[in-house]
Order: C-alpha cells, then sequence, then structure tokens
C-alpha cells in the first residue's frame, strides 16, 4: 500500500499533468491567438486607371490576380460602367471594361476587384461633353492664302440641311477591291438624314468612324464636278486614334489605271503619328518612293483640336501643296510626258476617313478610339479668269 506521503506526491503529479496537457492543447487548438496575424491579401493589377473620352469606349485586356482563394469584380458605378471578367484560375482573370457615352459634365467612378473580405479598386475617369460647336461667321469668308488672279467657281460651305447635298456629292460604298487597295477595314455607307456616320451640323460636315455591329462604317464623298487645274482649299479638324486615316484628295475623272492616270493627295495623316500631315503625288515615275520629289510632311500640333487650312495649287506647270499658307511639297511638270505628269485632265475631289490598313493600321488599331470624327469646314475651288 502507498503511504500518505506517497499518495500526496502522486496525486501532485496528475494535478501537473493535467493543467500542462491543457496548456498544451489550448495552443494548438486556437489558431488565431493574438501574436498570429493573418495573411495578407494583394493585387496585380495592369491598369488601375482608365482615362474615358466623352465618347465612351471598351477598356480590355486588363490582367488582375489575387494572393486571395478568390477573384470577382464589380461595377461601383453600373449606370454607365459596366464589367466583365474572364477567369483564366480562381486568382488570375481578364477584365473588360465598357464606359457609357457621357451627355454632361466629367465624372469618376470606379470598378472594384475583390478577394474574400480583401478589395481593390480601378478608377475610371470620363470626360464632359464638349460644348456644342458652331461654325463662326468670320470662318467662312473667303480665307487670306489663296494665290493672286483667282476667282471661286464652286464650294460647299454645309450650312443647308442635315446631309450634304446630292447636287454636289457622290458616295462609294462597301469594302471595295481589297479593301479599295490597302487592306483597309472600313465599310463605307452614304452619308443620308439622320445618320450617326455622315451628317452636317452647324455648318460642318461629320465623317465619323463608328462601329455598327462587327463592322466599322465610315464616308468616302466625291464631287459631281472636276475641274483641270486651279486652286483647291478645305478647312479640316483631323480625328484622333490609333487607326484612323483622314485624307483630303483628287482623281482623274476619266479614271482607266494607277497610277498611270494619277492621284493628289492634298492632305493625309494616320492616327498613329497623330499631328504629322502630308502632301503626296502619285504617277508612273513615282509612285510610293518616299523621295522628296513627291511627298512632303509638316507637324501640325494642333491638327486633331483646331481646324487648319489645307491647299493645293495646280497648274500646267506645278503642283503646290500648303497648310495654312505655308508650302508643304512643289511638284513640277519636267515636260517627259505623262509617266512623270498624267495631271493634265479633270480631277474630282474626294474625302473619306478610313480606319486601319496598310498605313492607317501599320502599328495597329485602337477600338476604343470609336467613333472618330473628323470636320470638315468648308472645301471650295478657286480658279484663273
Amino acid at each position: 500500500m502507498l503511504s500518505a506521503k506517497h499518495l500526496s506526491l502522486l496525486l501532485c503529479s496528475v494535478i501537473f499533468a493535467f493543467y500542462a496537457c491543457g496548456s498544451d492543447d489550448d495552443s494548438v487548438d486556437d489558431g488565431h491567438g493574438s501574436d498570429t496575424p493573418q495573411t495578407e491579401v494583394k493585387f496585380n493589377i495592369t491598369q488601375e486607371q482608365i482615362n474615358a473620352s466623352y465618347n465612351g469606349g471598351t477598356y480590355g485586356n486588363i490582367t488582375v490576380s489575387t494572393t486571395g482563394s478568390s477573384l470577382s469584380a464589380s461595377s461601383d458605378n453600373k449606370d454607365w460602367i459596366t464589367v466583365s471578367l474572364t477567369n483564366q484560375s480562381v486568382r488570375v482573370g481578364v477584365l473588360t471594361i465598357t464606359v457609357a457615352p457621357n451627355t454632361g459634365e466629367a465624372r469618376q467612378g470606379s470598378v472594384s476587384i475583390i478577394s474574400g473580405s480583401a478589395s481593390k479598386k480601378i478608377t475610371v475617369i470620363q470626360e464632359a461633353t464638349p460644348a456644342e460647336e458652331t461654325d463662326p461667321e468670320e470662318m467662312t469668308v473667303q480665307s487670306s492664302f489663296i494665290p493672286s488672279g483667282y476667282t471661286m467657281v464652286w464650294n460647299d460651305e454645309f450650312n443647308t440641311g442635315d446631309a450634304p447635298s446630292s447636287a454636289e456629292w457622290w458616295y462609294e460604298e462597301g469594302r471595295g477591291s481589297n479593301g479599295w487597295g490597302n487592306n483597309e477595314e472600313q465599310y463605307y455607307v452614304k452619308a443620308s438624314s439622320g445618320s450617326k456616320v455622315g451628317f452636317c451640323k452647324n455648318g460642318y460636315m461629320n465623317i465619323v468612324a463608328r462601329k455598327n455591329g462587327t463592322r466599322i462604317e465610315s464616308i468616302r464623298m466625291n464631287t459631281n464636278d472636276s475641274w483641270q487645274y486651279g486652286y483647291f482649299e478645305a478647312r479640316l479638324k483631323l480625328p484622333t486614334g490609333k487607326g484612323t486615316w483622314p485624307a483630303f484628295w483628287m482623281m482623274p475623272k476619266n479614271f482607266i489605271s494607277w497610277p498611270a492616270d494619277g492621284e493628289i493627295d492634298i492632305m493625309e495623316e494616320v492616327g498613329y503619328n497623330p499631328n504629322v500631315v502630308l502632301s503626296t503625288i502619285h504617277c508612273n515615275k513615282y509612285n510610293n518612293g518616299g523621295t522628296s520629289i513627291e511627298s512632303g510632311k509638316r507637324n501640325v500640333p494642333t491638327s486633331q483640336t483646331e481646324y487648319h487650312i489645307y491647299a493645293c495649287e495646280w497648274t500646267a506647270e506645278y503642283l503646290r501643296f500648303f497648310v495654312d499658307g505655308s508650302t508643304i511639297l512643289t511638284y513640277y511638270n519636267d515636260g517627259t510626258g505623262k509617266d512623270a505628269w498624267p495631271f493634265d485632265a479633270p480631277f474630282y475631289v474626294k474625302l473619306n476617313l478610313a480606319w486601319g490598313g496598310n498605313w492607317g493600321g501599320l502599328h495597329g488599331t485602337d477600338e476604343s478610339a470609336l467613333p472618330a470624327t473628323y470636320k470638315i469646314d468648308y472645301v471650295r475651288v478657286y480658279q484663273k479668269k
């Protein structure tokens, strides 16, 4: 039998073991003690701010990821921002954000990227709708750049009706051959009353490249009249966006083959190289050679935000091209015949806004720039008496 002394020692051992084990068990069971912090959820987002034009647009290919156990996205401004997330895995996805057109003041919203109870925001800032543009009367008077001896023989100020007069203009339609010879992406339609692609408003002709379903529509318009020699002038504001390709140019009335019958490009610009305007001629002897004989260029820093006057003086001796009265290029008749000078026959005027193609799409296109607007204040033709 155990003595009282031994019994007392055994009881103390049992009590000590009980408390010791209890303390260890509590430590194992309680994984959320104050000295064990939770793991912080981290996000990686390739674009944390979107600056949208008043026209709105779609902004895709935004990659998001999280260290958390789930990933979702939600618009904080569902009335004008929508969002979709394509999950690549539980923690990684690709985001597409669509911003609706703005008809009022500048506004700011956001999209939340969510993982469990953690979140991070993408900021969306959209510019205000621009003030209604009107055609100042002083801008429709004769410009100061007209060479001496010329009298106006034809003009369109785009002041009558909501579409250009069919008595003055005709339209090319569709995709043309091989994207109008340049692999252009747009589908040309006619300007008409109520059109969103080609219309007159407040004294300006608006040529708009616009997405309609799966195709991009635009305008290519041509004068019914044609002229041999003269001074040809237009006041223009160019569109913005990678993929745009506006032009003011001329083609022969009795066209048979290109470039043998000639082409006169008074003004061209491509959106990936903004504000650099070019004037170029095409013929058999000189055709896309890139030489200073056949093409000239000028940096016009405000060509997309302000109106400028682009012009060509065409005589039997030369073609001279201008922007705001300053010469860009002079191409001379060298007297060697049609291969170098097919410019002795009537030509008509063309205005168009292409999208993409061999030149306009050389560095890709950005459909978030759509709709893109090319604005024409007037087109005027002068000849010597």
